[in-house]
């Protein structure tokens, strides 16, 4: 949506072809838990907008605006429950390309000056964090990305928001204004300098974080098992993320660092449609 500056006119029409009816979440939990993954973190609203869970706060989600008219998220849940990992969500707190007042979209918005980021962040960032909150049980994380201009108040009101209501929740590095439990390197970055606290890194299986059907560029898995070993090595979190297609199933070239017995490792999940993907869902584990 950001590179091809679609406008969201145009991006909304692709939620029709949204549906994902071969999602299945113990499928997605059984190959992270024998992967030796201790949690799932699946993408609840990523920069573009759109949630992957029945919203009030927005009409622009996976129940109210794709023919799939049910909210997987709630299916995860259910599923880490029974095979006993946590469930972790990703949530754009800043970016939103949908929204007027929202950071990025400057070619719908163009003109500044009359955005208000507060009146974003108080209408739908807090309500939809709460949501996840307090609707799919205990959550192990809040992965939150982008802080681009978000203000120290606003990073600590959200930072306060998990705490209080899942004492027992992490909030990322990224929530911005150094006010997150751990620290987050920069995507792909497998090198770090001196870290002071505990740190991760997301990583693509290929060059996308969605299903792109024209991205072949896919890690080997000694490629994978390498970077996952030098991260392990220095301390930190390797946090792999695989893009799902439009029917909610992982690509056959993702399952490739399955197949060695040392490629067990920690994943996250993540989810939202894409321009080229026409897909919504992405997921990450570690």
């Amino acid at each position: 949506m950001f590179r091809s500056r679609i406008p969201v006119h145009e991006y909304e029409k692709f939620t029709s072809q949204f549906n994902p009816v071969k999602f299945n979440a113990d499928q997605w939990v059984a190959v992270a838990k024998n992967a030796g993954m201790k949690y799932i973190t699946i993408t609840s609203k990523h920069h573009d907008g759109f949630a992957m869970f029945g919203s009030k706060a927005s009409a622009y989600n996976v129940v109210d605006a794709t023919p799939f008219h049910h909210d997987p998220l709630k299916d995860l849940a259910a599923a880490c429950q029974r095979a006993g990992l946590r469930l972790c969500f990703y949530y754009s707190q800043t970016q939103d390309w949908h929204e007027p007042d929202g950071v990025g979209n400057d070619w719908d918005w163009p003109d500044e000056s009359k955005k208000n980021f507060q009146r974003y962040y108080d209408d739908k960032v807090i309500p939809q964090v709460r949501e996840l909150l307090t609707n799919y049980g205990p959550i192990g994380l809040i992965w939150f990305d982008t802080p681009r201009n978000i203000t120290r108040q606003q990073s600590q009101q959200l930072a306060d928001l998990v705490h209080q209501l899942q004492p027992m929740c992490l909030v990322s590095g990224r929530v911005g204004n150094n006010l997150g439990d751990y620290d987050s390197a920069g995507d792909n970055q497998i090198s770090v300098g001196k870290v002071q606290r505990p740190w991760e890194t997301p990583v693509t299986m290929n060059d996308t974080w969605g299903f792109r059907k024209d991205d072949h560029n896919w890690k080997s898995a000694q490629v994978l098992i390498r970077q996952f070993a030098t991260t392990l090595s220095r301390g930190g979190n390797y946090l792999l993320n695989v893009g799902p297609t439009l029917e909610g199933v992982r690509p056959k070239a993702s399952n490739a660092w399955q197949k060695s017995e040392s490629g067990r490792r920690r994943t996250e999940n993540r989810s939202t449609p894409r321009r080229r993907v026409h897909s919504p869902m992405n997921c990450h584990g570690a």
